[in-house]
């Protein structure tokens, strides 16, 4: 993937060959942040502008800018769950890990 990071932020780059520009998309964010430039010199200002002017929005209208997910999720939990689940993933023959992450996937479906 054709790809740039900015202050912890992915952009995905895009050729619109009729229009002859680069379009660039956040990802990994509800919120939508869209920019295009001519060259990927202006992508790259373009980008980091749009960044700063979403986190400059966000504090003007005094909301947490939306920042996207590590993939790290620590949490604390009582020892007979935490041991519960480890026999059901080495059951299952999966990591914790990877069990952990299909049952928050399954959990986590609208």
């Amino acid at each position: 993937m054709n790809a740039m990071k900015y202050k912890g932020y992915t952009a995905r780059i895009n050729f619109d060959a009729e229009d002859k520009i680069l379009v660039g998309k956040v990802l990994d964010i509800e919120d939508i942040i869209v920019f295009h430039a001519e060259s990927v010199h202006e992508f790259e200002a373009a980008f980091h502008t749009a960044i700063d002017d979403y986190i400059a929005a966000c504090e003007k209208l005094q909301q947490k800018p939306e920042k996207p997910a590590s993939g790290r999720l620590m949490l604390r939990v009582n020892p007979q769950i935490h041991a519960a689940a480890i026999r059901k993933a080495a059951h299952e023959g999966q990591s914790l890990n990877k069990w952990a992450e299909r049952v928050l996937e399954k959990a986590s479906r609208p």
